[in-house]
């Protein structure tokens, strides 16, 4: 019988490091929509509201290796509990800011900046940890719950910071958002695992340059990363850019509002299975149902209906937790321990920078082609390059480690 959904939590590790992971992308669920009102009620500029945003961004896509090199270095849960306090005290002073009256734009623009740092030494330190808080033979299971927290929190947290600024207001919002912060601060606090074993001090570009050579050496992992810096370009700029677009034309703000949200709902449906559901090759099963996200493309360009576009987006984000369990899992698997984080900071790298390229590169490639042509092509594109890429022996042929254990 294989290991039950529910058997990661039996281990204490796990379920601190399950809390703390809820809590943090409760928090930074709510902290965008909460920011964005700040500034709006500030100045109500749409460039200063720009800068804010950008400002975090830069220094989250400047600091993403570094926080790789350092939570291969340190005990990850250490990086998590001081990223976390540190959220709590930036998003505290923006608060007070608010509540007393003396926010301005540069004071939004340097804590906005330090929180975008915070936020890249965070993520490799909470992607690597997992695989330090149970068994080998847990890892999928493990891996579906922490995702399936990950899109709690995402959806919880910004429904809420949407109604917290609406019956508080902006700054008791922001101020809300810190104290999530503080709870996921205790929460890692309780997660006791040692830190990674390593054999040898290098100096952080040295670190850099391993990981580098880590992450090249197997070529499965660039593959699926070259993959997805192209999914992920075409999935935000057709989706999130157009996609409302293309609403507003036929089905509506409501009703895009529903499909967006049933891509959620697979995602969750998805997590169920893929604990279930353990194939020995787990990652050719990832790689090749990423192709159903192209199913959605097609039918906002051939046939935006309401219930179509539902059931294609609900497949997707059942297909989404497909992939992206089992390439956590295939990492944590065939990475060492010690390098696991760098590994992740390039894989992350590639999708932040892929986000803003294809969101920028919609606009004008609609104006020229056409909304219905560009997103087609972009069906087109995604469809190829996931078929390229399963053309790699590598992928069609690596194998889980522990499949089918008993509990």
């Amino acid at each position: 019988m294989r290991a039950g959904l529910g058997a990661p939590l039996r281990h204490p590790d796990f379920r601190a490091l399950l809390a703390g992971r809820t809590a943090a992308e409760f928090g930074n669920a709510i902290a965008p929509v909460a920011l964005a009102f700040t500034v709006l009620d500030l100045t109500g500029s749409l460039v200063d509201l720009g800068l804010v945003v950008a400002a975090r961004s830069l220094a989250n896509v400047a600091l993403l290796l570094l926080g790789g090199v350092l939570a291969d270095r340190l005990p990850r849960g250490v990086i998590l509990q001081g990223t976390e306090l540190a959220a709590f005290l930036t998003q505290g002073l923006i608060a007070l800011s608010v509540l007393s009256g003396f926010a301005s734009i540069p004071l939004l623009v340097v804590v906005g900046a330090a929180n975008g740092a915070v936020a890249a030494i965070s993520l490799p330190a909470a992607a690597s940890l997992t695989p330090q808080t149970v068994p080998p033979e847990l890892l999928t299971p493990a891996n579906a719950l922490v995702r399936m927290a990950v899109n709690t929190g995402r959806v919880a947290g910004a429904a809420l910071g949407g109604v917290l600024v609406a019956a508080a207001g902006s700054g008791w919002a922001i101020a809300v958002n810190a104290c999530v912060f503080l709870a996921a601060a205790l929460a890692y606090h309780a997660v006791r695992v040692r830190g990674p074993v390593r054999t040898e001090r290098q100096s952080p570009l040295a670190e850099l340059a391993a990981g580098w050579r880590e992450f090249t050496a197997r070529r499965w992992v660039w593959l699926v990363v070259v993959q997805f810096m192209v999914v992920n370009a075409v999935i935000s700029g057709c989706v999130v850019v157009l996609g409302p677009a293309i609403a507003d034309d036929t089905i509506g703000r409501a009703a895009w509002g529903f499909v967006l949200a049933a891509h959620t709902a697979g995602a969750f449906v998805g997590g169920v299975l893929v604990a279930r559901w353990q194939p020995r090759r787990a990652l050719r099963v990832g790689v090749a149902v990423t192709m159903l996200d192209a199913v959605p493309l097609v039918l906002l360009a051939e046939l935006p209906q309401v219930v179509p576009l539902l059931l294609a987006m609900f497949v997707a984000g059942v297909a989404t937790e497909q992939f992206v369990v089992a390439w956590d899992v295939s990492l944590q698997e065939n990475i060492p321990e010690d390098r696991l984080a760098r590994v992740y900071s390039y894989d992350m790298l590639g999708s932040f920078v892929a986000l803003p390229v294809g969101e920028v590169a919609a606009g004008p490639l609609a104006a020229r082609f056409g909304v219905e042509a560009t997103v087609l092509g972009g069906a087109a594109v995604l469809t190829v390059v996931t078929l390229l890429t399963l053309l790699s022996g590598e992928i069609r042929g690596l194998e889980r480690k522990l499949v089918g254990t008993r509990e």
